[in-house]
């Protein structure tokens, strides 16, 4: 259970937070947060098999525990944003192969403006936050080199 629940956390981080994932590879822990995530949940997942939940529950339940705080992410906001208001460089960035690690940098370029709100599931509905974050967004795009 401990190994499927660092796997499922992992491929929502890849997924879901790529910014995540390069820092963590960067500073060479993602084995130590890994850990600490799914140590966290294990009480739950251990209380959770004694009742013979099946295995998928348990793994989506700990899940939603461990990646609450990952949630709703910026990276995959802004990747509606691009394809919404920016289709046609999302289309181009994507045959590029760049459009993952656009969308990273406009993760960090956009951090202020995130922050500001601050960015939650009630934030993210927010026109002034939509425009705010084109602008962001429109502006880095016509910065950007080589693309």
């Amino acid at each position: 259970m401990y190994q499927k629940l660092k796997e499922s956390l992992w491929a929502f981080i890849v997924v879901n937070n790529p910014d995540l994932m390069f820092r963590l590879q960067d500073e060479y822990s993602v084995v130590t947060y890994l850990e600490e995530k799914v140590s966290k949940v294990m009480p739950t997942a251990l209380k959770l098999l004694e009742t013979d939940k099946p295995s998928h529950a348990i793994i989506e339940l700990c899940l939603n525990e461990m990646t609450a705080d990952l949630k709703p992410s910026r990276y995959q906001y802004i990747l509606g944003l691009l394809q919404s208001y920016f289709s046609n460089r999302h289309k181009e960035l994507a045959e590029l192969g760049t459009l993952t690690y656009v969308a990273v940098r406009l993760v960090d370029h956009c951090q202020e403006v995130l922050d500001k709100f601050p960015f939650c599931e009630k934030s993210k509905e927010s026109d002034e936050l939509s425009v705010q974050m084109q602008c962001m967004i429109g502006d880095f795009l016509l910065n950007l080199e080589d693309y």
